[in-house]
């Protein structure tokens, strides 16, 4: 006579098996998830700068005499605003720190602004600038855009 073998459950080993099998996949999927991530973190910084750069456009021809914006509060609190209330100096957007520097008043009017996102490690891999010309900069890596005489030095993105 044959008995049944009625035990039912998987072993250790089966586990151990299914385990490293998971682990194996982590290993490979997880770098590739976080390469993503900062690639869609360097992607939408450079649209919102460019962004800004608009907003900023458009402020300086509603205004009389045409001059930029002092500070980001002049274009978020503006009726109708330019941009929305994230835009406020320090502000982490995107995995880059944005800072805002108006130019030096001149007879009330301000001719140039500097915009930069410095890269925050792990988060993205370079920096990026934008001023009056409106010509988009990176600066490789994660030291912070490079600015000098109120403007963006740095070479333009491609």
């Amino acid at each position: 006579m044959k008995t049944i073998r009625t035990d039912k459950g998987f072993t250790l080993v089966e586990i151990m098996i299914v385990v490293a099998i998971i682990g194996l996949l982590a290993a490979i999927a997880i770098p590739n998830l976080l390469r993503a991530r900062i690639n869609s973190n360097e992607s939408a910084v450079q649209g919102d700068l460019r962004a800004f750069s608009t907003a900023a456009e458009s402020f300086r021809a509603a205004a009389q005499p045409p001059s930029y914006a002092a500070n980001f509060a002049a274009l978020t609190t503006a009726a109708p605003a330019y941009l929305d209330a994230t835009w406020i100096d320090n502000a982490v957007k995107h995995g880059h720190t944005i800072a805002y520097a108006a130019g030096a008043a001149a007879n009330g009017v301000i001719s140039t602004y500097t915009l930069t996102g410095t890269a925050r490690a792990n988060e993205a891999n370079n920096g990026y600038c934008i001023d009056h010309t409106g010509v988009l900069r990176v600066r490789v890596g994660v030291a912070a855009p490079t600015v000098a005489g109120g403007a963006c030095t740095d070479p333009a993105v491609q």
